[in-house]
């Protein structure tokens, strides 16, 4: 490897060297004696599958269905729905989900939307399509009460100009589909929970 081309500082060649433990430590790396491992990335195991697709054409068909469901959206949950960057599949499609806590993705001190996003996407899952909120509040009946899910998605530009994502939860005895602000720089504790699509293999 060319370090020049790399723009590796001298301090940062420095840190390297350190890294290895000292002068030593890099003379026997450069001899092969040590080999420098690159972390496996997790393996994600599927949580719950969710089929788009099924019929509903509209916003409105799946407010209808969660309400005869006997569940509720909140303001900002019905606000986002109604906006036009809320698509419906025209096709059928079975999406595989993964649920990772913040701290699962290596931040034990939290961190921002957009740190947690661009993880996710390295580790090699993918963004749920903005139906999926709908489609998983729908599915997801069982769900203990006290958790709260956000989904991993594009945010929609709310009413009031905010950026807002969905998210699913049981609270007060009712499950519900929420909006959530969806900032770059929104700040998420380690113990919040993300919902990603992991790809099909």
């Amino acid at each position: 490897m060319d370090f020049a081309s790399q723009n590796l500082t001298a301090g940062q060649l420095n840190a390297i060297v350190k890294k290895l433990g000292g002068e030593d430590g890099a003379m026997r790396f450069l001899r092969g004696e040590i080999v420098v491992a690159v972390p496996t990335p997790p393996a994600f195991s599927i949580w719950k599958t969710v089929k788009l697709g099924t019929g509903k054409k509209n916003a409105d068909d799946y407010r209808s269905a969660i309400s005869q469901a006997r569940m509720k959206i909140g303001n900002w949950g019905n606000d986002i729905l109604g906006k036009p960057a809320f698509t419906v599949s025209e096709t059928e499609v079975d999406l595989d989900l993964v649920v990772v806590r913040v701290l699962d993705l290596g931040f034990k001190d939290g961190a921002y939307s957009q740190v947690i996003i661009t993880k996710a996407l390295d580790l090699g899952l993918q963004l749920c399509p903005a139906e999926v909120g709908p489609a998983l509040r729908l599915e997801y009946r069982d769900q203990p009460k006290g958790e709260w899910l956000v989904i991993g998605m594009e945010p929609i530009t709310g009413s009031d100009g905010h950026p807002y994502v969905f998210h699913v939860a049981h609270d007060h005895d009712e499950r519900w589909l929420h909006g959530s602000h969806g900032y770059p720089v929104n700040f998420w504790h380690a113990d919040y929970r993300f919902v990603f699509v992991r790809p099909k293999e």
